[in-house]
């Protein structure tokens, strides 16, 4: 596990790197060490695992819209839902896009907050030349097997202070320093067999990254004058975990999805639904860019062996389903532009 640990340190360009069971426990790990407590500000666009683990730890998610081109946690609107009760802003870096970090670290200073980033999906991504690992307070890592680097199962938290670092080491286990429980703790430790698994992926990742930006390259020239995309960060490199299209309605989205699945296709409505819609955050707090992206957005297939036949099956469905549907939008449709891939 050490190897692993220093080897993911070298490859993403970080310090203080911890590997622990999943993806889950590192973002609890991190509002443990961290003291988040009352609220946190988050994104309703996104896996539910980012609230779940906030409730879990008895941290009520407040919810915050998003920009509705990236698709990401939106500065603005996280600014006007901070209140006293907030501890902590938890953005995600939604499909691997880098939120706008410089904006969440000057709001984070103006209402000394905590920052802890879900970067479940942003491994390897650079903006500006330097790891997305490096902003906020903490910033977390699924190694789950869908993702471009995985160990099967696991994860890692990456923490700017060292003493923060050194504290987790503890809670993953048990409370244990130097043979003394010494603090209050849990058992979240990668193990041994898993890291191995992350090892083996480590060796081969650079063959995975130029396998996965070929077929990405193949569905975007195929489609970028048929569907949206998510506009990414400027300055920002990509892994290309994933490739999300936005339908002109949700309707248009469950025909297509309709004739893929009769062909023995089965793509991702990732994310969806809206979680402020299940009933995790404040009631009164509505996110109307976050619940029609989520009723809009769907996720192609994506991998490295994707056999280029199906990937043509899939293009294929979804530029004659666009032909067929031009000129449909749905009048009550909120935000607008173009959104670029």
């Amino acid at each position: 596990m050490q190897e692993l640990k220093t080897r993911l340190e070298e490859y993403l360009g970080v310090q203080n790197l911890l590997l622990v069971a999943n993806g889950t426990l590192a973002l609890q790990i991190a509002y443990k060490v961290l003291g988040v407590s009352g609220k946190a500000i988050t994104t309703p666009f996104t896996f539910v695992a980012t609230s779940s683990s906030l409730r879990w730890e008895g941290i009520e998610p407040v919810y915050a819209d998003i920009d509705a081109q990236s698709l990401d946690l939106s500065p603005e609107k996280t600014r006007e839902a901070i209140d006293p009760e907030v501890t902590a802003l938890v953005p995600v870096h939604v499909y691997g896009n880098p939120c706008d970090v410089e904006a969440f670290d000057r709001i984070a200073k103006d209402h000394d907050l905590k920052v802890i980033y879900d970067a479940a999906h942003t491994f390897g991504v650079r903006l500006n030349g330097k790891s997305i690992l490096q902003w906020g307070d903490a910033a977390t890592l699924s190694f789950h097997a869908t993702k471009v680097f995985h160990t099967v199962e696991g994860g890692a938290i990456v923490f700017k202070k060292r003493e923060d670092y050194e504290r987790a080491c503890r809670l993953i286990n048990f409370g244990y320093e130097e043979g003394e429980v010494v603090d209050e703790g849990i058992n979240a430790k990668m193990s041994e067999f898993h890291a191995a698994m992350g090892l083996c992926m480590l060796d081969e990742i650079d063959t995975v990254l130029q396998q996965r930006e070929e077929v990405y390259h193949r569905y975007y020239e195929a489609l970028k004058d048929h569907l949206e995309m998510p506009m990414w960060k400027e300055g920002a490199t990509r892994n290309y975990a994933y490739f999300p299209v936005l339908f002109p309605s949700e309707d248009a989205l469950l025909k297509v999805q309709e004739r893929l699945n009769e062909t023995g296709i089965f793509p991702r409505r990732y994310f969806y639904p809206s979680l402020d819609t299940l009933g995790y955050g404040q009631p009164d707090r509505e996110n109307p860019i976050s619940r029609d992206r989520a009723r809009r957005v769907l996720c192609l297939p994506m991998y490295p062996a994707l056999p280029l036949g199906i990937q043509d099956r899939i293009i294929s469905i979804m530029v004659s389903s666009q032909k067929s549907l031009a000129g449909e939008v749905p009048a009550d449709r909120p935000g607008g532009g173009t959104v670029e891939g």
